[in-house]
């Protein structure tokens, strides 16, 4: 195995574990996923960082996908420790290996970043929602500081490959509303202490236009 090759799959997940899981990123996350109910999948659930902040009150079964299957352990084994059900699979947000209107809601947090097509993800995510499903969100995106946003384009090609693929400049609400959901915003700031040009966020609700 080479040096890039342990890199990916070794230290890379470990590391966007980490980051990912930071105290102001939690309280993100906190507002968000809690509002997940029903039939839920979750897109990018490898590490299981939001299981825990699931109510499994309202929560009926739990389904999701990741393209790591070294994160997918740790997932798993939440998802055991939970003790709902759960069907947890290796897979791509281009592809969701699930039925047409099969999920009350969708959660996706810190995932869209890095998706090879994002516009695929969201259309396979409006397909998998059962028409009047939601789509719970918290990304990281272009920033809408226009100087800001010069940096995030100067530094991408840099940071892509040092964090799985993680686009600084794919804008989040815009990219929603294109793919056919009406958006509903809970908020949108820069993380606290972090830099700029990796720390712009959106979070809220988006449900299926039309509907």
């Amino acid at each position: 195995m080479g040096v890039r090759s342990f890199y990916d799959r070794h230290i890379m997940p470990r590391m966007i574990t980490l980051a990912c899981g930071q105290k102001p990123i939690e309280r993100r996350r906190r507002e968000i996923v809690p509002l997940a109910e029903g039939k839920v999948f979750e897109l990018g659930c490898g590490g299981g960082l939001n299981q825990s902040l699931y109510d499994s009150e309202r929560v009926t079964s739990f389904s999701g996908i990741d393209p790591n299957e070294t994160l997918l352990d740790a997932a798993r084994q939440r998802a055991r420790e939970k003790g709902w059900e759960h069907d947890i699979r290796q897979g791509v947000g281009e592809d969701i290996p699930f039925a047409d209107g099969s999920f009350d809601t969708a959660v996706v947090t810190f995932t869209l970043c890095s998706v090879e097509d994002p516009a695929k993800v969201l259309g396979e995510l409006r397909r998998i929602l059962k028409p009047r499903g939601k789509l719970l969100f918290l990304e990281h995106g272009r920033a809408p500081d226009p100087g800001v946003a010069r940096w995030q384009e100067r530094v991408e090609p840099v940071w892509k490959p040092l964090a799985g693929g993680c686009h600084l400049t794919r804008p989040i609400g815009s990219s929603l509303r294109a793919a056919g959901f009406d958006v509903a915003p809970m908020g949108q700031d820069y993380l606290p202490k972090a830099p700029r040009i990796m720390g712009w966020m959106e979070w809220g609700v988006a449900r299926r236009a039309g509907v």
